[in-house]
C-alpha cells in the first residue's frame, strides 16, 4: 500500500515546527528517522494532514553531558549513540542498542523516535524506564519534563499531546557501585522481543538497590523495585537460582499480556523469570567488579 496524501514541512527552527503542528489542529505528525512512522503510513494506520520533518532543526541533533546526565536530542540516530562514548557512560543503553532492529535501521532510527512510538516490545522505552530517564516534551506553552515511567500510557500511547514534540531524553551516567543487565528473547535477531529485561543494581549502600524493567510482557514497560529480593538471595550459594524463587510472585504480577500467536502468557512468564533472575545476578556481580559469568 501507499500512504494517504499529506502535506510536508521541513522547518529549520523548533518554533516553526510547533507552529506547523498548531496549524494542523491535531492533524500533524512529527517525523525524524521514520523507521516506525513510515511503515504505519504505508499501511494507512495513520493519515496525517501534514508531516513535520524535524531533521533540519540543528539543536535537536546533539548529545550533551552535564551534571551527571547525558542528553540525547530528538534527531540523534541510534547508530550515532552506539558509536559515541555515551554508550559506555550509560552502559545499559550500550547493552540494549545492538538489539534494536538491524544496523541499517539504527542508522536512520532515532532514540527519541523509538520512545515516542512506544511499542511495548521495544528495547529503548524499557531502558528509559529502568534508568528513570527524563524526557523533554516541548509544546506551544514551553518545555516540560516527564519521567519515563509516566510517559508511556499504553501500547503506542504516550504523554505527548497533538501539538507536542519530544525534543530530547536525559539518561543518568553510571556511577560507583552501579551494575547493569540486559537480555531479550525474540524469534529472530531484530524482531521485537517475546520477553525482555533491563536491570539496574547499585551496591554502594548497606543494602543493594535493584530495579527490574520488563518489556514485551505488558502494554508498556513494567518496572519494579526488587532490592529486597536481591538482598534475601545474597547468602545463597547459587544466586541466580535463589533469585528465580524469590522473584516468582513479582514475575507473575509483571507479565499481564494476553497470549498471542507468538507465545502464551505462561510461556512469557517462564521466559521472563529466567531472564530476570539471570540478569539481576549478573548485574549484582558487575557491581563487585567481577566478570558476570562468575556469578554462580
Amino acid at each position: 500500500m501507499k500512504a494517504a496524501p499529506f502535506a510536508y514541512a521541513r522547518p529549520a527552527r523548533l518554533a516553526e515546527a510547533l507552529a506547523e503542528l498548531a496549524r494542523s489542529d491535531g492533524g500533524g505528525k512529527v517525523i525524524s528517522g521514520g523507521q516506525s512512522l513510515v511503515p504505519v503510513l504505508a499501511m494507512r494506520l495513520a493519515r496525517p494532514d501534514v508531516l513535520v520533518d524535524i531533521n533540519g532543526i540543528a539543536e535537536l541533533g546533539r548529545i550533551e553531558r552535564s551534571g551527571g546526565f547525558a542528553e540525547i536530542g530528538a534527531t540523534v540516530r541510534q547508530r550515532a549513540v552506539e558509536r559515541d562514548p555515551v554508550s559506555r557512560e550509560v552502559p545499559l543503553l550500550g547493552m540494549a542498542l545492538p538489539w534494536v532492529g538491524h544496523r541499517e535501521l539504527r542508522s536512520r532510527g532515532t532514540v527519541c523516535g523509538s520512545l515516542a512510538h512506544a511499542d511495548p516490545a521495544a528495547e529503548l522505552p524499557a531502558v528509559a524506564c529502568c534508568l528513570d530517564a527524563s524526557l523533554t516534551v516541548t509544546g506551544q506553552d514551553g518545555a516540560r519534563q516527564v519521567a519515563a515511567r509516566d510517559f508511556f500510557a499504553g501500547a503506542m500511547m504516550t504523554a505527548l499531546g497533538p501539538g507536542d514534540v519530544l525534543t530530547s531524553v536525559r539518561f543518568p551516567l553510571a556511577g560507583p557501585g552501579d551494575g547493569y543487565g540486559f537480555a531479550e528473547i525474540a524469534r529472530r535477531h531484530g524482531d521485537f522481543a517475546l520477553a525482555g529485561v533491563a536491570v539496574h543494581v547499585n551496591a554502594e549502600g548497606r543494602e543493594p538497590s535493584a530495579v527490574l524493567t520488563g518489556f514485551g510482557i505488558s502494554d508498556r514497560p513494567v518496572t519494579r523495585s526488587v532490592g529486597a529480593e536481591l538482598a534475601e538471595a545474597l547468602d545463597s550459594g547459587d544466586l541466580e537460582a535463589a533469585l528465580r524463587s524469590r522473584l516468582a510472585d513479582v514475575v507473575e504480577d509483571m507479565v499481564d499480556t494476553e497470549g498471542d500467536v507468538h507465545a502464551s502468557r505462561d510461556y512469557r512468564r517462564r521466559l521472563f523469570g529466567v531472564l530476570a533472575s539471570r540478569e539481576l545476578a549478573k548485574a549484582y556481580t558487575r557491581t563487585r567488579g567481577r566478570d558476570a559469568d562468575d556469578h554462580e
